[in-house]
């Protein structure tokens, strides 16, 4: 289960930003994930809770906005949307291409609370 060590890094890189911040804590992470890194939807969010319970970030409200696959065509140049498995460009049929979009995660943003 892979969204364990995902979501320990999210906390590894979120947690500091807040402190430093001086946030009393963190009210919600936004990430941004590919399709093709196959999180899993549920594990994640387990995972969110098991790691946050006792942080700043406890409690916290976690958005996933998810990215679909998209790739660029070396022969044509079309870009084009896929699923997981079909990647040949669609308008010429070649198999010569790249994945642009739908591998991505990122830490898209964090809400905190500070002191007034």
């Amino acid at each position: 289960m892979h969204e364990m060590s995902i979501v320990a890094g999210v906390i590894d890189s979120v947690v500091p930003a807040a402190e430093q911040a001086g946030a009393e804590r963190v009210l919600g992470i936004t990430l941004r994930i590919g399709d093709l890194t196959e999180v899993v939807d549920e594990a994640l969010e387990f995972a969110f809770e098991a790691l946050t319970e006792g942080t700043i970030c406890e409690g916290a409200e976690l958005v996933v906005h998810k990215v679909s696959p998209r790739s660029i065509c070396f022969d044509c140049g079309n870009e084009f949307d896929h699923d997981r498995f079909h990647r040949a460009c669609p308008q010429c049929g070649s198999l010569e291409t790249k994945t642009i979009a739908g591998r991505e995660l990122e830490i898209e943003g964090i809400e905190v609370d500070l002191p007034e």
